[in-house]
C-alpha cells in the first residue's frame, strides 16, 4: 500500500486520473472513489448510481457523488455495463468517507471488451496515481 499524507493508495487496484480505483474481481471490475477523492469532498451525503444494465463508454459520467461542499460527477474507468450497484450507500453513504476501498465501493462492471481485463495497465498503478496526487 502506497501512503501519502491523507491518502491511501492499495497495491491491488489500477486507478484512473479522475480519482476512481479499479479492480478485478473475476470477469467483472470493481470501482469506486479513492481515499484522496473522499478526503477532497468531506462528509458525504448522497451517492447517485445508475440502474443495472446501463452501457457506458470510458470516460462517460456514470454518477454522482454529493457532499457537504460540493456535487461531483463520477467517471466510467472503461467501457462496460453496470452488472451490480452497492445499494448499502442508498442508507450509509458515509461508507465511502470510512471505508473508500471495501465498503464504499460503487460499481460492479462488465467490460464491453474482456480483453480490458487484462490491459487494466492503461490506467495508473499505484506509484503512478501517488506522482499524480504530487503534482497537484
Amino acid at each position: 500500500m502506497q501512503e501519502m499524507p491523507g491518502s491511501r493508495i492499495p497495491d491491488d487496484r489500477r486507478y484512473t486520473d479522475e480519482h476512481i480505483w479499479v479492480m478485478r474481481d473475476g470477469s467483472e471490475l470493481v470501482c469506486g472513489i479513492t481515499d484522496f477523492a473522499q478526503d477532497q469532498l468531506g462528509e458525504v451525503v448522497y451517492v447517485g448510481l445508475p440502474a443495472l444494465g446501463s452501457a457506458f463508454a470510458a470516460g462517460e459520467s456514470f454518477g454522482t457523488v454529493e457532499s457537504m461542499k460540493s456535487t461531483n460527477e463520477l467517471f466510467m474507468p472503461v467501457s462496460g455495463t453496470v452488472a451490480g450497484i452497492n445499494t448499502v450507500l442508498e442508507e450509509s453513504p458515509d461508507l465511502v468517507n470510512s471505508e473508500p476501498y471495501t465498503g464504499g465501493w460503487m460499481l460492479r462492471v462488465t467490460p464491453d471488451n474482456p480483453g480490458d481485463l487484462e490491459h487494466l495497465d492503461t490506467l495508473l498503478t499505484p506509484p503512478g496515481y501517488a506522482a499524480l496526487l504530487r503534482q497537484g
